[in-house]
């Protein structure tokens, strides 16, 4: 229990004895030795803090809640030659704005915002006057209301003397670099690309709540759909919602590492395990994960044998580097991505049935965009005001024109609308005003026959698609005759279809 709590605890023990009748001396008695042996230790932790902060070398600065001066330890003095009875008891909104002392500083902001903040500082009663950087810290009491403001500070100067660790740390770094493959990506979540997912079908309202349930959990989780549909962007919202979100997050595509390479990429490798390995040896995409998240894309490509690999991992908690036979303790979150059907691979025998149980603990199955045609129009806004802003222009869509892209298909998934109306934003020969024909053009369907409505008859299939033939020969032909060539009728049949069917001519 923290000690002011019992401290409080015994002021209430005491303040009901007082208001008791009778004789209280015996409970009186324990209650005021509970009440000594809390304050003698309580003493002695003062004790130990005082000598603490009296001995370190950051110059400490306190305020009360409303910015008067409470403490400054020895090292503020020697840093700053600003003596304690220059600021003690005063305000220090009035210090800064008198300007003699010190200007800037973080106590002010953090009063005013109630939030740690690191800020520059100049005080000037040292000759040239001196620069250092601060960090300010807020202390509140139990009901919210600001207590104290804590301020550690050291000289700018002092920077200098990590130069050589900087230039090392700066090596090191490229060093690791060059060892990453370029399929895996190490991010956090103050570097991650937010790339939401855009629509609120109920599909993805699913998803959305499936994500918030198993984030900031450690289980394994299985995304698969087909190619194009956004399973990164879901892995990237897994990972942002965890509680790994600030530590570290490996990509890497198990398909675009040559399967000769991988297993020393993912498990890292021992001092001459093969020709040509390093001399003090590598980690490998596991170790550069622990204490994070790795995600395995195109986990249905990973070859048979460093299947049993990755399982004994996820199962054990621990990976052998090859050439070594230490075993490696990891803490890891595994997120694993597949456009394949895992189910079929197992049947097959490409894909162990132990390790896809390992997997697919948490499945999350995007659905393909043709699939919730109600996302479609979120979509192509979001995707126009992303190239509006990139490439200067106004575009717009006709209502026809949305019609058009929102009952077409979408093989390519989210991908294919993306690069649809980057094309549009960039090449459209109408203006700013985007004709259903560009788009037409565009999909290369004249009447986007498979993102048409599904017809309910024979009949209507067979109309529906005599009708596409007949637009798109006039299309292509840009005259009756020579469509009614194209098509082997004469020119009567072509023209009474163009009126049975309300075709526009080109």
């Amino acid at each position: 229990m923290d000690r002011h709590i019992r401290l409080d605890t015994i002021a209430e023990k005491l303040e009901a004895l007082c208001r008791q009748d009778g004789p209280v001396s015996g409970q009186a008695a324990q209650v005021l030795s509970e009440a000594v042996d809390e304050l003698h230790a309580f003493q002695r932790e003062n004790l130990d803090f005082h000598e603490i902060v009296e001995h370190v070398d950051h110059s400490i600065f306190v305020t009360d809640g409303e910015g008067n001066v409470l403490y400054v330890n020895p090292a503020y003095s020697q840093n700053t030659n600003v003596q304690p009875e220059d600021v003690l008891g005063r305000n220090v909104f009035d210090i800064v704005q008198e300007g003699r002392i010190f200007t800037g500083g973080a106590s002010c902001d953090v009063i005013q915002n109630r939030k740690r903040v690191f800020r520059l500082s100049t005080t000037y009663k040292t000759d040239p006057p001196l620069m250092g950087y601060t960090v300010g810290v807020p202390v509140f009491n139990r009901d919210g209301s600001l207590s104290k403001v804590v301020v550690s500070s050291r000289p700018l100067s002092t920077l200098k003397l990590l130069q050589g660790d900087f230039e090392q740390f700066l090596h090191n770094l490229e060093e690791i670099r060059k060892r990453e493959p370029v399929s895996s990506v190490n991010e956090n979540s103050s570097t991650l690309e937010a790339r939401p997912m855009i629509g609120h079908s109920k599909a993805l309202n699913g998803i959305w709540e499936k994500i918030r349930h198993v984030a900031a959990s450690d289980a394994t989780v299985l995304i698969t759909g087909e190619s194009g549909v956004g399973k990164e962007v879901v892995a990237d919202e897994v990972y942002r919602h965890s509680l790994r979100n600030n530590r570290p997050y490996i990509k890497v595509n198990c398909a675009a590492i040559p399967a000769s390479l991988l297993e020393s990429e993912l498990f890292g490798y021992d001092k001459g395990a093969f020709s040509g390995a390093s001399a003090g040896g590598k980690a490998g995409l596991f170790e550069l994960a622990d204490g994070g998240t790795l995600l395995l894309d195109e986990i249905g490509d990973l070859p048979l044998d460093l299947q049993a690999k990755l399982l004994r991992a996820i199962q054990n908690r621990e990976i052998t580097r090859v050439g070594s036979t230490k075993a490696r303790r990891l803490d890891i979150r595994f997120l694993s991505l597949t456009n394949s059907n895992l189910r079929e691979k197992v049947a097959a025998g490409t894909f162990r049935s132990d390790l896809f149980y390992r997997l697919n603990v948490i499945p999350i199955q995007i659905p393909p965009l043709r699939a919730r045609p109600e996302d479609i129009p979120e979509l192509v806004e979001h995707f126009l005001e992303i190239y509006r802003r990139k490439y200067q222009r106004s575009i717009t869509l006709t209502p026809k024109s949305m019609d058009i892209l929102t009952r077409y298909r979408w093989p390519g998934n989210v991908r294919e609308p993306e690069n649809a109306l980057e094309y549009l934003a960039l090449c459209c020969p109408e203006g700013d005003v985007v004709q259903e024909s560009v788009v037409l053009d565009l999909l290369r369907q004249d009447t986007v026959d498979e993102a048409l409505q599904p017809v309910s008859t024979l009949g209507d299939a067979v109309s529906h698609y005599e009708k596409t033939l007949i637009e798109q020969a006039l299309r292509n032909t840009n005259s009756m005759r020579s469509a009614a060539e194209v098509l082997g009728v004469n020119v009567s049949t072509i023209s009474r279809k163009i009126k049975q069917y309300n075709i526009h001519l080109p």
